[in-house]
């Protein structure tokens, strides 16, 4: 039927964006995103550190961090349990887990 069209004819095509999915890129919320919800509905403030501590714990894959101290003696502080729930209820939000 395409070979049959006129070079000047047109061919119109209707597409419908709420039936494609989203890419996984897409799909994934922002450590912004998680921070922002965890703020509104609790009203904490966490770190992307309590949240990749957290991630680590569910086995949640992460990039590679090459921001790494090469002293090797440095302290970091673990997220507290109320934190945790807290980031473990926006991972279910933007189903993550």
């Amino acid at each position: 039927m395409l070979s049959q069209q006129k070079p000047d004819d047109k061919i119109e095509i209707n597409l419908d964006l709420d039936e494609l999915d989203l890419t996984s890129t897409e799909s994934k919320p922002t450590y912004e995103d998680i921070k922002d919800f965890i703020l509104n509905k609790y009203g904490l403030k966490v770190s992307s550190l309590y949240i990749a501590q957290v991630k680590e714990k569910m086995g949640i894959k992460e990039r590679q961090n090459y921001n790494i101290s090469k002293s090797g003696n440095e302290k970091v502080p673990n997220c507290p349990k109320e934190k945790e729930y807290a980031i473990i209820e926006a991972f279910n939000y933007f189903k993550m887990v």
